[in-house]
Order: structure tokens, then sequence, then C-alpha cells
């Protein structure tokens, strides 16, 4: 007797898996602020969220920005950062913070407290805000 087997290509089959990315893990209505770049006190405002999967937003000192991110948790690969344009006297910590954004490969979620990493030993620490 013959048995004919049918594949379906994964593609025809939509996703409907558990989020594996951050966005997955931390509170998506969260914002979390910045305190810390490098064990250092962070001079200005900056902020961190995950409002849907595959999707970093937020704010630096000067500008919003936004991300794509697909790597699955607790490793983080941002793609390229979109931010606007605007100048502030906080422009020179904002260019520290997207440049450490950029580099961070880790990332932990503990309660409150949101903490990027990489291999270098460099970090940045968010609290999440009220």
């Amino acid at each position: 007797m013959l048995r004919l087997l049918v594949f379906l290509p994964l593609l025809a089959i939509p996703h409907c898996g558990p989020d594996e990315t951050v966005s997955g893990y931390a509170d998506r209505d969260a914002v979390y602020a910045l305190s810390e770049l490098n064990g250092a006190a962070f001079p200005a405002r900056a902020t961190i969220g995950f409002p849907e999967e595959g999707k970093v937003v937020g704010d630096g000192p000067c500008n919003g920005y936004s991300a794509a991110q697909s790597a699955p948790y607790p490793w983080i690969a941002l793609g390229p950062v979109a931010a606007t344009k605007r100048a502030c006297p906080d422009l020179e910590a904002e260019v520290a913070f997207f440049e450490a954004l950029s580099r961070m490969t880790l990332i932990e979620v503990s309660g409150s407290a949101l903490i990027l990493s990489n291999d270098d030993g460099e970090s940045l620490v968010f609290s999440q805000t009220e």
C-alpha cells in the first residue's frame, strides 16, 4: 500500500507561538528610564519601551527613536535606530546613549529593572517609570 504524505510549506502557517523577544517578557505598557550608563549616573533623560513584538521605542535626551528587534530573549539585536533630528543642550548625552544602545547584545528584565549589556562589560540600567 502506498502512503501519500502531504507537506505544507511552513511559510503558509501563520505565526501563532509566543513572543520570544524581550517584548514577551517586559511589560508592554511600561516605559523604562535610563539611570546608569556603564556604571555612571546618566545626566539626562532617556527611555526605552517594547510596545509590541519586534519593536523598540523611546526617547533620547533630545529625540524620539524606534528600532526593530527580533532576537529571542535574553538577547537583543536592534535594527537601525530611526530618530528625529532635533538639537538640544543634552546632545552629547544623546550621542553617548545611542552609541551605547547600538552595542548592547543582552537584555535582562527583573521586576521593574531592565538591564542591557554586552560582552565588553558595557551596560545600560533602566528602571520602570510610574
